[in-house]
């Protein structure tokens, strides 16, 4: 049987331990996963105590409450706090979604963060994703209208079925939990596009106001760029805004079918 092992840089070792300093009764252990790339050491995991009784209920606020009193050197990304920007996605209790969303008393004993799976890590919770934004601006998100002269500086007017078409599709806000829970990303991510990126082009892909439907399917109709999507549903599972990424991509592939003439 082939065995698979981690370098030795990267296996993950037990870190520091932060003790209770407050003296609370209602204490929460939050296991971080820390890693710097200055120090050239191994990433570890570092176990904060955190009296819940002076924290904020979300994952969030503990995090912020850890490096604002416990320990100034945690690095993450957060900004909206309201589950609309997506900086503070992340793998909490092994499931990826936003740190700001994820209610702290939902997970029982100790809380496990780690940053989004399978993403170069730049610093501790913080992942790089350069790659996925350039495949998201590889589908071009935005509308293409080729008599822009007839329009001018009017509104493009859109019937309200037409409109309804792209509920469920717009409220995407690129956060990458989908993608970065996908089997099919980890092993493929430079080339298949990913459900984050699928699931935006699809959205302009059905948009009545949008003249480049045939050229969007070809830039998608490849069986690396989309057909690497097996249907496993992480994707659908994962996403913190309830949308449904498998099922777009399984819309562009009829789509394929239907416009197969044209392509």
């Amino acid at each position: 049987m082939v065995q698979f092992a981690l370098p030795k840089d990267s296996k993950v070792i037990e870190g520091k331990y932060f003790k209770d300093k407050t003296n609370g009764n209602n204490l929460k252990k939050i296991k971080v996963y820390r890693w710097d790339p200055e120090t050239k050491q191994n990433p570890r995991l570092d176990t904060y105590e955190v009296n819940m009784d002076e924290c904020g209920p979300m994952v969030l606020d503990v995090l912020i409450k850890i490096k604002n009193e416990i320990d100034t050197t945690l690095t993450f990304r957060r900004s909206c706090r309201e589950g609309v920007c997506g900086s503070c996605a992340m793998n909490i209790d092994g499931v990826n979604g936003l740190a700001c969303t994820k209610s702290a008393s939902d997970i029982k004993d100790e809380i496990k963060v780690y940053p989004l799976p399978h993403m170069p890590v730049i610093k501790d919770l913080v992942p790089n994703l350069n790659q996925l934004y350039k495949q998201y601006q590889s589908i071009e998100p935005w509308l293409q209208i080729e008599k822009k002269s007839e329009v001018g500086d009017k509104e493009t007017i859109q019937s309200k079925q037409d409109r309804e078409k792209l509920d469920g599709l717009y409220e995407c806000i690129m956060c990458a939990c989908c993608s970065t829970s996908c089997p099919s990303y980890w092993w493929n991510g430079e080339k298949y596009l990913g459900p984050a990126v699928l699931l935006q082009a699809y959205r302009w892909i059905i948009d009545s106001r949008d003249e480049e439907r045939v050229k969007r399917l070809k830039k998608v109709a490849d069986e690396l760029k989309l057909f690497r999507c097996h249907t496993i549903m992480n994707c659908t599972n994962s996403c913190p805004k309830g949308l449904n990424p498998a099922k777009a991509i399984g819309s562009i592939k009829k789509m394929l079918v239907q416009h197969s003439k044209d392509l």
